[in-house]
């Protein structure tokens, strides 16, 4: 059994406060028993305003935020996912590019997003991720955490379920679903869409995210979610900020899967025939 942190917040627009609230998160993962903690998508800087963000915007191995991160899970000798921060890129744009960190303070995986949001929802509102970020290239899967292999995604990698079953085929034991979801969209689909990937996968699924009203006027849903391989919600983190926490038994992964071994199932998915 493994006690997991899972930290939701309210991200600004200001690296250096951001950097606080999560070495705070840091603090109270360990202080709650908890071997690792998961963030959300964009930990460090949420801000819809291009041109106030690219002022503090910086490459990977200068960003002031993964190195506040970095310090905080050595000096609590703790395992961190960071779900996202922007870092520039040598094409001139930003990955959206999530981090796995040891207790060591050491990098040992990132994911740069693969799917980005270029949607105009009903409400007006309007997003275009491809405007500013580069997509990712590859399938992420991290050995050796203290949740097994954990497999990354992004946000809106949640609508591609070719990903999740790419992960649960190369043995991932927990996905992790970062996310800075909208209020409309969550409200139809965040619980839904996670609970069957997981139950699709046949493992966990740990979403961490963003909430409530932010300093560049977006508003997000919530709710980061913990999910067992049969659907099971083992946290709900509702509409406030804070750190919450849940324990994974990796037991219940074989468990579930021997009752229903759709994994086992899967054939080639032959061309469609149009008639």
């Amino acid at each position: 059994m493994t006690r997991i942190a899972v930290f939701q917040s309210t991200t600004g627009i200001d690296p250096a406060a951001n950097s606080r609230s999560l070495a705070e998160a840091v603090e109270q993962a360990a202080s709650g028993g908890a071997e690792v903690l998961f963030t959300p998508e964009m930990s460090g800087l949420l801000d819809r305003d291009s041109a106030r963000a690219a002022r503090v915007l910086r490459p990977q191995d200068q960003d002031s935020v993964l190195a506040a991160c970095r310090e905080a899970a050595r000096r609590h000798r703790m395992w961190l996912h960071i779900g996202s921060l922007a870092v520039l890129v040598g094409d001139g744009k930003v990955a959206n590019r999530g981090f796995i960190i040891d207790r060591e303070g050491e990098i040992r995986g990132t994911y740069d997003k693969l799917h980005l949001f270029d949607v105009d929802l009903p409400s007006g509102e309007s997003w275009r991720e491809s405007n500013v970020y580069s997509p990712g290239k590859g399938v992420v899967l991290v050995n050796g955490t203290p949740v097994g292999k954990l497999g990354l995604t992004i946000c809106y990698d949640l609508r591609f379920p070719g990903l999740f079953a790419r992960l649960a085929e190369s043995d991932a034991d927990v996905i992790a679903v970062p996310a800075a979801f909208t209020v409309p969209t969550g409200k139809a689909h965040w619980h839904v869409l996670l609970r069957a990937r997981a139950i699709e996968a046949g493992l966990f699924v740990v979403a961490a995210a963003q909430v409530g009203h932010h300093e560049d006027g977006r508003t997000t849903f919530g709710h980061s979610l913990v999910i067992d391989p049969w659907g099971e919600v083992l946290l709900d983190m509702g509409d406030e900020p804070g750190v919450g926490f849940a324990e994974i038994d990796l037991k219940r992964i074989s468990d579930v899967r021997s009752r229903i071994p759709a994994l086992n199932h899967r054939r080639p998915i032959p061309d469609a025939v149009i008639l």
